[in-house]
């Protein structure tokens, strides 16, 4: 069987034509800076085999990524109490859409679109300040992927703050209905700096793989969560975690993942690994294009595939 390294490589090489496809998301003023042409990709096994590839070590706002670390710290913390406030069904609309929430009474139909990650990060916020809980938070994604080097990147989070008029009219909609408990600035200024929490591929891939293993770190031994909660956060990963595409996402690729639209997906492959791609031309979606045709073309050479 050909070694992780040359199946990536392969796969990577056949989609070099995707790259630069699509627009980079120009509504945030530092992301659209990022060069098109841009592309890493990398992964990790649950034995601790690395393979990458192009950029994969170079450090990208990971953006909507971040939902996946900010709802497994609430679940950790409030269990599933955090239903309560947030569905669990796919929304069908654009990550950053209000129409659900007049008609739903101001909950969210999941965790991973902008108004169920606000809920989410109004939820970790409880008593504390913006600046505690993102350090909270980041302390976590450094814990998962190993790596205490990863930070903020302060420019970005200050050109999303600045530019947050949609996520505040998301906030305050749901404030309207009581489903915001904190104020609506500390819940912008705490997801903001989420969002901009810059990664590699690398670093990316180690840190999805606790839910590569039911929970736990294989190369640490640290039960990050149970074997049940992490079904459920895969699952929510396959069901909504590319917005509007995610049944697309899933008929091409098949594994749960999530991603951001600074061009980044995360995709998990339960009992073998972690995989992450970086490519900033987005599709009308959001995600990456180029990035999911690389899984595409993936998991089509390695049979990684959960149906």
């Amino acid at each position: 069987m050909p070694s992780l390294q040359t199946q990536l490589e392969s796969a990577c090489h056949s989609v070099q034509h995707e790259i630069g496809v699509g627009k980079v998301a120009n509504y945030i003023p530092a992301l659209a800076q990022v060069p098109p042409g841009k592309f890493g990709a990398a992964i990790i096994s649950i034995s601790g085999e690395k393979a990458s590839f192009g950029d994969a070590q170079e450090a990208f706002s990971i953006q909507s990524i971040s939902k996946l670390f900010a709802l497994t710290a609430a679940l950790n913390v409030h269990n599933n109490n955090i239903w309560d406030r947030v569905g669990r069904e796919p929304s069908g609309n654009a990550f950053n859409s209000i129409v659900q929430l007049e008609k739903e009474n101001g909950i969210p139909r999941n965790p991973l679109i902008n108004a169920g990650a606000l809920v989410v990060t109004d939820m970790l916020l409880g008593e504390q300040t913006a600046t505690d809980t993102v350090t909270q938070l980041l302390s976590l994604v450094q814990r998962l992927a190993d790596n205490e080097s990863i930070a903020i990147d302060k420019t970005v989070a200050e050109s999303e703050r600045n530019t947050a008029h949609r996520n505040a009219s998301l906030a305050h909609f749901m404030k309207s209905f009581g489903n915001l408990e904190c104020t609506v600035s500390d819940v912008l200024d705490a997801y903001c700096q989420q969002c901009a929490i810059a990664m590699s591929c690398e670093q990316l891939a180690r840190s999805a793989l606790f839910l590569a293993n039911n929970g736990t770190d294989p190369l640490t031994r640290q039960c990050i969560v149970d074997e049940e909660r992490a079904r459920r956060l895969n699952a929510m990963m396959m069901l909504c975690g590319h917005y509007d595409a995610s049944g697309d996402f899933a008929h091409r690729v098949g594994l749960p993942g999530k991603s951001g639209v600074g061009g980044g997906i995360v995709a998990v492959v339960p009992d073998v690994g972690a995989v992450a791609v970086w490519s900033p031309c987005l599709n009308e979606n959001g995600n990456s294009h180029a990035g999911t045709a690389a899984l595409e073309a993936l998991v089509r050479a390695t049979k990684w595939n959960v149906f």
